[in-house]
């Protein structure tokens, strides 16, 4: 078995700070023995508007807080996994993307997100990602790491179920969904469902690290970041806004054991085999 850290933190337009919140992170990683650090979507930065989200992003090559984490998780030996900001090539919107830092402090990884959270809810957050950001057009085969074979997306991504199946049928054995999910659909339950559902039907651990609290204007994220096993159990949650007040706004980690012999044998006794033969043939 080996142990996995989840990261919950609360980013600002601010990468300075956002980094500093980061490095304490990584701290609390390494003093719980874990193999890799989890962290959420757009841990870089989150802007209170579609232009400020575009005029912040930096070339990854370049990027102070990509930089930083590089040098801690070389400096630790500890792998992170982070979501950031990426200009595009125009520079008139930015990727949403999830890289994964190696222990050498090298970016081994490099997911885009697919789906993008364009949603208007009745007395609740009008949120149109496509407006600044460009969409992913590929899948990113599942790696090898020190806590299991990793397949990657990012939050919105966790409704579309043939994506993560997908990923499953690639070989993943743990799946991320880093996320900055919004308070309207989190406390109608669909986070904690929905990653549960995503755990038991691909039979995969899944490590969801999220964003928690007030960003700045009307931006809130709901937090409760998780861990659910191949059974849908829930591992581990960091709690949401109302725990994130009353720590002093601290950023905190999860910690769970990822145990891949056990995970193997639910895969064995309850074995999924989908009928791809005929999922195109409909009666007529």
């Amino acid at each position: 078995m080996a142990t996995a850290a989840v990261g919950q933190l609360c980013s600002t337009a601010s990468m300075t700070h956002n980094l500093a919140q980061c490095r304490s992170l990584v701290q609390k990683a390494v003093s719980a023995g874990a193999k890799a650090l989890f962290l959420p979507e757009a841990s870089d930065y989150i802007a209170a508007s579609p232009a400020e989200t575009v005029a912040l992003a930096v070339p990854i090559q370049t990027s102070p807080f990509v930089l930083g984490l590089q040098a801690e998780a070389s400096k630790h030996k500890l792998p992170i996994n982070v979501g950031i900001h990426e200009p595009t090539e125009e520079g008139k919107r930015v990727k949403n993307t999830l890289i994964w830092i190696d222990g050498r402090g090298s970016i081994a990884q490099r997911y885009q997100k697919l789906h993008l959270f364009d949603v208007e809810i009745e007395n609740g957050p009008i949120l149109k990602e496509s407006n600044s950001v460009e969409p992913g057009n590929k899948i990113l085969p599942p790696f090898d790491t020190a806590v299991g074979k990793v397949g990657e997306m990012i939050c919105f991504d966790l409704r579309f179920p043939t994506l993560s199946t997908r990923i499953r049928d690639l070989g993943a054995q743990i799946l991320t969904y880093p996320s900055a999910f919004t308070v309207p659909t989190g406390e109608a339950g669909h986070w904690e469902i929905l990653l549960r559902a995503r755990a038991i039907e691909c039979q995969s651990y899944v490590i969801a690290a999220a964003q928690v609290g007030r960003h700045g204007g009307k931006r809130m994220s709901y937090g409760h970041s998780m861990v659910v096993d191949a059974w849908g159990k829930i591992l581990g949650d960091a709690g949401g806004i109302e725990q994130w007040d009353a720590s002093g706004q601290v950023p905190n980690i999860i910690t769970a054991e990822i145990d891949l012999a056990k995970l193997e044998r639910i895969r064995l006794e309850m074995p999924l085999r989908a009928r791809r033969d005929i999922i195109d043939i409909v009666e007529k």
